[in-house]
């Protein structure tokens, strides 16, 4: 993206913070400095948004920005919020929507100079998590110094790091209890963990991990670590790989006639010795139904879409199945991940099995 040596420079710091801890709080206090010098920016907030119904959480690394602890009284001021929920994965600055006469006539821009803290320019990007929860991604300035398209390019070359890194924040922070996912967490026969250092050793199984494996995979497939040989050697390709390149390759999944058996590699923080990797096996049952949740966020034919895809349709039979052009089928598709905040049909399964049977 053009970007120099310098900036490629903090653009690595950036991510390396990103992969720094599973505690969003930590996270984004270690990737603070580094991504406000990249971004241009003076100060940043993460709010976690339950769409519907509304609720929110602001998280507020470095000094604190007042006006955020009164957001639920400006939430219905604050215009860019419906631009930017209506457009995932785009990142919009205030001079786009607003004329600077029209900014400083809003709420929040006369409320933050009464609090002595003048947000003078705000950009945001919405980042896709789950589905019924996003992430709102905002930068401020404290000067009438307008973000350019630099600062814009800058947020989105780490779109896709920002919403892995909230992602696996947000899942492993429900199953970790100390140094080790919760095993009350995954106590039935269709779930479990490995956690292991490459290249490989195990330090550590859920109670159901060896039955899991055993009835997925035969003495012959096993690599001499112990560990299944092709979950193995993924797990070494996502090791050689840098942070960029492993983006959509942290899912395995084997379509069994019976069920489809998925595992999911996440990178864990940095302890003393080597890094470790926590290999979350799932199997999920063959016909799973659309849960509410994401119906909610489908219009009449996306919803019928992503049911089809629930059944392991392709694009192919979706298209000769409804008589729609294979065009218009890959283009629902594409706007199905993106209302729901998924990047693959593995993680549409994985996420409705979730939904439908939460962990």
């Amino acid at each position: 993206m053009n970007f120099n040596t310098r900036e490629l420079g903090v653009r690595d710091d950036v991510i390396a913070a990103l992969n720094s801890s599973l505690s969003l709080p930590q996270v984004l206090e270690a990737a603070r400095a580094s991504l406000l010098e990249f971004v241009q920016a003076d100060a940043m907030a993460l709010c976690l948004m339950h769409v519907e119904p509304f609720d929110f959480q602001w998280l507020v690394p470095g000094s604190p920005i007042t006006i955020l602890d009164e957001y639920a009284v400006h939430a219905e001021h604050d215009f860019l919020r419906p631009a930017i929920i209506a457009r995932p994965n785009v990142v919009i600055r205030d001079t786009q929507l607003l004329t600077r006469p029209q900014f400083e006539r809003t709420r929040i821009y006369q409320r933050s100079l009464e609090l002595d803290l003048p947000l003078e320019h705000i950009m945001a990007v919405q980042l896709p998590i789950r589905s019924g929860l996003v992430g709102a991604l905002a930068f401020y300035r404290h000067e009438p110094h307008p973000f350019t398209s630099r600062s814009t390019t800058a947020v989105t070359s780490l779109n896709a790091h920002l919403m892995n890194t909230v992602r696996n924040c947000h899942d492993v922070q429900g199953l970790m209890a100390g140094a080790h996912l919760m095993d009350e967490l995954h106590n039935g026969p269709d779930s479990a963990y490995l956690v292991v250092e490459p290249h490989v050793r195990e330090v550590y199984r859920s109670k159901h991990a060896a039955a899991l494996l055993a009835r997925w995979f035969s003495p012959s497939d096993l690599h001499s670590s112990g560990l299944p040989r092709v979950l193995q050697e993924q797990l070494e390709a996502l090791v050689a790989m840098d942070a960029d390149a492993r983006l959509g390759k942290t899912l395995w999944v084997f379509n069994h006639p019976e069920a489809s058996r998925t595992c999911r590699f996440i990178k864990l923080p940095m302890a003393d010795g080597a890094r470790r990797w926590a290999l979350v096996l799932n199997e999920l049952p063959r016909s799973i139904p659309l849960p509410r949740e994401m119906e909610r966020q489908l219009t009449p034919r996306q919803v019928t879409i992503a049911r089809l895809l629930l059944r392991n349709r392709t694009n192919e039979q979706i298209a000769d199945e409804l008589g729609r052009k294979l065009l218009t089928v890959k283009t629902h598709v594409r706007d199905i991940f993106d209302r729901l905040g998924i990047d693959s049909r593995a993680d549409l399964i994985f996420q409705a099995a979730r939904l439908n049977k939460p962990v």
